[in-house]
C-alpha cells in the first residue's frame, strides 16, 4: 500500500482486519517502527474522532505528529494553469512538495462542497496531494470517502459477530443539514468485499451514486430491511440525485428500540440524539457506537504500520 485514499487501496481486507485486531491487543509492539518518522496532518474541516484517533495510532508507532489547520490558514489553489490574483496565494504544487519534506506521510481531511456534484466528485482536493506530494497520502475523509472509518465499522463487525454470514443493514436517518455521502459510500464498498449479508434501506429518491452501490439490495421498506438483522448501521446523507438538498426529514426513519429488534446499533459518530436514533438504543447495551469510536485508532494504526511497512 503506498497510499490510503479509498477501500479499493485494500488488497486484502480480512488480513488487514487481522492485522488490526493484533495491534489493538499489542498496540505499542512496533513502536519502533515510526521511530524518526512525521506524520503531518491537514484539516481543512473540524474533527474530533478522526484527528485523535489517528495521532494516537501514530504515537502508538513511535512517530512524531504535526498538526495544521488548514481552515484557519490561506485558502490554497488547486487548479492548474489558473491565474492566482483572487483570494489564494499558495498553490497546491508548491504546498505539497514543500509539505513532502516535513512528512513521511500526509493525511488530509477535506469536506465536499455539496453544490457542484461533479466538482466534488473529482475529489480535487486529495488527488491534488497525491498527484504533487512526494510521500503516501491517507485519507481522513474527502468529498466522496471516508475509508478509515469503514475500516473501523469493518473491525467492528468482524470482533463483534456471531454469525458466519451476519446481517447487515445500513439504514439512512433523517437529519436536518445537508450531510455528505462519503461514510456511506465507503461503508457500501467495505460490506461489498465482506462476507455478509448486506442491504440499504431509505426513502425512495435518497439512492446513493449507482457506480458505488451497484447490485447491493436496496429496499425502500425499512422495518422489513431490519428483520432479523445482526447489526444496524445508521447514517444521514444528502440527495444524491438532487444534490446536496434535504427532501426528507421524515421522523419516521429514526432508529427506535422496536425497529432495531436484537441488532448492534453502529453510528460513526456525533449523532443528533432523538433526531436520528432516540436515546433507548443509544444508551442501551445493543448501541457498539463507543467501541467502534475506540477501533478508530486501530484502523488508523493499520494503515500507517503498512504504508510505513513499504517505505
Amino acid at each position: 500500500m503506498n497510499n490510503y485514499t479509498s477501500i479499493h487501496d485494500i488488497l486484502d481486507p480480512l488480513a488487514m482486519i487481522k492485522d488490526a485486531i493484533a495491534l489493538k491487543n499489542e498496540p505499542f509492539k512496533l513502536e519502533a517502527l515510526g521511530r524518526h518518522k512525521t506524520l503531518v496532518m491537514l484539516f481543512l474541516n473540524s474533527s474530533l474522532r478522526t484527528r485523535l484517533s489517528t495521532e494516537k495510532a501514530a504515537k502508538n508507532l513511535g512517530m512524531d505528529v504535526m498538526i495544521l489547520n488548514l481552515d484557519n490558514a490561506w485558502n490554497l489553489e488547486f487548479e492548474d494553469g489558473s491565474i492566482m490574483n483572487m483570494g489564494t496565494s499558495e498553490h497546491i504544487q508548491e504546498a505539497a512538495k514543500v509539505i513532502s519534506q516535513y512528512a513521511d506521510i500526509i493525511a488530509i481531511r477535506a469536506f465536499p462542497g455539496l453544490v457542484d456534484k461533479t466538482k466534488d466528485e473529482s475529489e480535487i482536493v486529495i488527488n491534488s496531494f497525491t498527484k504533487y506530494a512526494n510521500v503516501p497520502v491517507i485519507n481522513m475523509e474527502s468529498s466522496t470517502a471516508h475509508p478509515l472509518q469503514a475500516l473501523t465499522d469493518a473491525i467492528t463487525i468482524t470482533e463483534l459477530a456471531k454469525k458466519k454470514t451476519p446481517k447487515v443493514v445500513l439504514s439512512w436517518a433523517p437529519h436536518p443539514k445537508a450531510l455528505p455521502q462519503a461514510v456511506a459510500n465507503s461503508f457500501v464498498e467495505m460490506m461489498q468485499r465482506l462476507n455478509v449479508d448486506f442491504q440499504i434501506t431509505h426513502p425512495e429518491g435518497y439512492e446513493l451514486n449507482p457506480g458505488i452501490t451497484k447490485d447491493c439490495t436496496i429496499n425502500y421498506n425499512q422495518e422489513d430491511a431490519l428483520r432479523n438483522a445482526d447489526f444496524v448501521y445508521v447514517k444521514n446523507w444528502s440527495n444524491y440525485k438532487d444534490y446536496g438538498k434535504v427532501l426528507s426529514k421524515d421522523p419516521n426513519w429514526m432508529m427506535t428500540k422496536n425497529k432495531l429488534g436484537n441488532a448492534r446499533f453502529m453510528h460513526c459518530l456525533p449523532v443528533r440524539r432523538n433526531v436520528v436514533v432516540e436515546d433507548s438504543v443509544l444508551d442501551s447495551p445493543q448501541s457498539v457506537v463507543i467501541e467502534q469510536a475506540n477501533n478508530r485508532t486501530y484502523a488508523a494504526q493499520v494503515v500507517l504500520k503498512t504504508i510505513l511497512e513499504n517505505q
